[in-house]
C-alpha cells in the first residue's frame, strides 16, 4: 500500500469519527435541540444556517424558547410539553433560554 493510500484511508477514518457521534463536549453540530428535564441538549451547538428544530422529549414540565439575542429575531416558542418548534436562523450567534426556569435553562447556537 502506498503513502498516499494510507494517507487516505487515515484522512477518511478521522473525518468520520468527526461526523458520527453527534454529542461533542461543544455541541452536537446538530440541528434537532432537544428540550426535556429543565435544560437543553445539545448546547452550546454550531450548525450550518438554515432549519433548527426544538424537539420536546419527555418533559416533565412545560418549557418554551425564549431568544435574548441574535442577529435576527425569531418569534419566541409556545410553552408546551410535548410538539416540536421549527425555527430558520441566519449566520450568527444566538442566545436563548426558558422564560418558566430562567438563567439555569439557556442554551447557545452559534451558527456559521
Amino acid at each position: 500500500m502506498s503513502l498516499k493510500h494510507v494517507v487516505l484511508l487515515i484522512s477518511a477514518a478521522v473525518l468520520a469519527a468527526c461526523t458520527s457521534d453527534p454529542s461533542g463536549p461543544s455541541g452536537g453540530h446538530s440541528t434537532t435541540i432537544t428540550v426535556s428535564n429543565n435544560f437543553f441538549n445539545p448546547t452550546p451547538d454550531t450548525v450550518a444556517a438554515g432549519g433548527v428544530t426544538f424537539s420536546w422529549s419527555n418533559a416533565s414540565n412545560t418549557h418554551n424558547v425564549t431568544w435574548d439575542s441574535g442577529p435576527s429575531s425569531p418569534a419566541n416558542s409556545s410553552t408546551m410539553t410535548s410538539g416540536t418548534f421549527p425555527v430558520t436562523l441566519v449566520q450568527g450567534t444566538y442566545h436563548y433560554h426558558c422564560s418558566i426556569h430562567g438563567a439555569p435553562m439557556s442554551g447557545t447556537i452559534v451558527v456559521q
